[in-house]
């Protein structure tokens, strides 16, 4: 049984990696085939389907087959709130980092 800090731990190790956030941001604006998703993140299908996989595993995305086709979707649209406050703090971080250089 996984304890509610490895559950935590498994979304944010999820969206650990940037073409896993690039697929989020592929997605966002609504469901889409992995075939649409490869060609606009110019990703080869094979390094896409692991993504996918780690995604769906962790149930930030849902798939759905369609004929040959397998959609994928958002479960819970707050994960854009993860992304948006990693994305503010590493700004802040770099900001920091280049005031620190600017001392030098």
């Amino acid at each position: 049984m996984n304890t509610p800090v490895e559950l935590q731990a498994e979304i944010l190790k999820a969206i650990s990696h940037p073409n896993r956030i690039r697929i989020l941001n592929q997605i966002r604006n609504g469901r889409n085939c992995n075939c649409e998703i490869a060609p606009a993140l110019d990703l080869e299908q094979s390094n896409l389907s692991r993504h996918l996989k780690i995604l769906v595993k962790s149930g930030i995305l849902k798939s759905t087959k369609d004929g040959l086709r397998t959609n994928y979707e958002i479960s819970d649209p707050r994960i854009y709130d993860l992304i948006r406050i990693a994305s503010e703090i590493a700004k802040l971080n770099l900001e920091n980092k280049l005031n620190a250089f600017e001392i030098i």
